[in-house]
C-alpha cells in the first residue's frame, strides 16, 4: 500500500483517540471535582493542563487555572493543536485524504463526529461538559467497532490499530503521571485516597475491569501495577505494547533493507520486554516520575522508527504535528 495511504490511517486512528482519551479525563475530572476544595480544584485541573504539556501555552492564553478556563483550553482553544476539536478535525482530515480505504460507515460516522463539535455552542459545554464529552467518547468508540466490523483486516487496518494502542499506550502512562504526581503528595486521609485513585482508574476507563479482577484491593500500589502492566486489560500499557507488536509482525517490513538498530519492532520489544519484567515496587515513590518521563521518551522515539520506516513523509512526532497542521489551516 501507498506510504501516503499508511501514514493517513495511522494518524486517523491516534487523533481519534486521542479525543477520546481527553473527553473521559476531563469528564471524570470535572465530576470528581464539583464539590472540592479551590485549591483542591486548582490542583486538580493543573494536572490536566500538565497531561500534554501545555502548561507554557495555557499561562499566556488563560492565565488563571479554573474550570471553565481549562475545559475551554482543552476542547476547542484554536492556539491549542492537542484541543479535542482540533483533534477530531485533523482525523477527519486523514479520513477524507483515504475515502478509498475506509468504509463509507467509518466516514460517515467520523463526519457527524466532526459537525457535531463544530456546531456546538461553546456555552453549552461551558456550563454542564458532561453529555457532550459522552457524546465524543460514544462516537469516537462506535468509529473502533464499526472499523472492526466494515474493514478488511489487511495492511490499513493494521496501520489504524498500530496507531490507535500507540496512542492509547502514550495516554495511559501520561494520565497515570500526572495523576500520581498529585497522589504521591497528598495528604488526605483513607477515603480520600480512595476516591482519588477511583478518579485515575475512571479516566483510563479502568474502574470496573479492575474492580472485577482486585475488589477490595485499592491501593496505590495494585492501581499503578494494573495501568502499566495487566496483560488483558485493553488500556493497559504492556497489553497495548504487546498488541502494537502483533501489528508490527503482521506490517513486516522490506525484507530487501537491513535490520537497524532503530527498527521500529526491535524498539518496541525492547519497550515491551522492560515492562514485562518490570518490578513495580523499583518504580514507586519518587522513582514513578523519571520512570514515566523516560518510558514516554522512548515512545516518542518509537513513533520516530514507524515514521521512518513506513513513511515517506517529513518525520514528525505525535506532539509536533498537530502543531504543524494548525499553522498550515491558519495560514490558509
Amino acid at each position: 500500500m501507498l506510504s501516503r495511504v499508511a501514514e493517513s490511517l495511522y494518524w486517523m486512528a491516534r487523533y481519534l483517540e486521542r479525543a477520546e482519551d481527553i473527553s473521559r479525563l476531563l469528564a471524570v475530572n470535572f465530576n470528581a471535582l464539583l464539590d472540592s476544595q479551590p485549591g483542591e480544584s486548582q490542583q486538580g485541573w493543573e494536572s490536566i493542563v500538565r497531561l500534554s504539556s501545555d502548561e507554557e501555552l495555557f499561562a499566556e492564553v488563560h492565565g488563571e487555572v479554573n474550570t471553565r478556563s481549562v475545559i475551554q483550553f482543552i476542547f476547542w482553544e484554536p492556539l491549542n493543536p492537542n484541543s479535542v476539536a482540533a483533534c477530531i478535525a485533523n482525523a477527519r482530515e486523514n479520513a477524507r485524504s483515504v475515502r478509498e480505504q475506509i468504509s463509507s460507515e467509518m466516514w460517515e460516522t467520523i463526519n457527524r463526529l466532526y459537525f457535531s463539535t463544530r456546531n456546538i455552542e461553546s456555552v453549552d459545554i461551558l456550563d454542564n461538559p458532561t453529555d457532550f464529552l459522552q457524546l465524543v467518547r460514544d462516537r469516537a468508540q462506535a468509529f473502533q467497532g464499526i472499523t472492526s466490523a466494515t474493514m478488511t483486516h489487511g495492511e490499513p487496518y493494521q496501520f489504524i490499530q498500530l496507531g490507535l494502542h500507540l496512542e492509547r499506550a502514550d495516554k495511559t502512562a501520561r494520565i497515570l503521571d500526572s495523576k500520581y504526581h498529585y497522589l504521591n503528595r497528598y495528604s488526605g486521609g483513607l477515603a480520600e485516597t480512595s476516591l482519588q485513585l477511583i478518579a485515575l482508574l475512571r479516566s483510563c476507563g479502568a474502574f470496573e475491569p479492575y474492580r472485577r479482577v482486585l475488589a477490595g484491593q485499592l491501593t496505590v500500589e495494585s492501581v499503578v501495577e494494573y495501568l502499566l502492566l495487566n496483560r488483558e486489560f485493553p488500556r493497559a500499557v504492556l497489553f497495548c505494547l504487546n498488541l502494537c507488536q502483533r501489528r508490527l509482525d503482521i506490517i513486516g517490513e522490506d525484507p530487501s533493507l537491513p535490520v537497524k538498530s532503530d527498527s521500529p519492532r526491535r524498539a518496541l520489544g525492547r519497550l515491551a520486554a522492560d515492562l514485562e519484567y518490570l518490578n513495580i515496587d523499583d518504580v514507586l515513590g519518587d522513582q514513578m516520575n523519571p520512570f514515566l518521563n523516560r518510558f514516554l521518551a522512548q515512545l516518542n522515539s518509537l513513533g520516530g522508527d514507524i515514521a521512518r520506516t513506513y513513511f515517506n513523509t517529513s518525520i514528525i512526532l505525535p506532539e509536533e504535528r498537530p502543531r504543524q497542521q494548525q499553522q498550515q489551516q491558519q495560514q490558509e
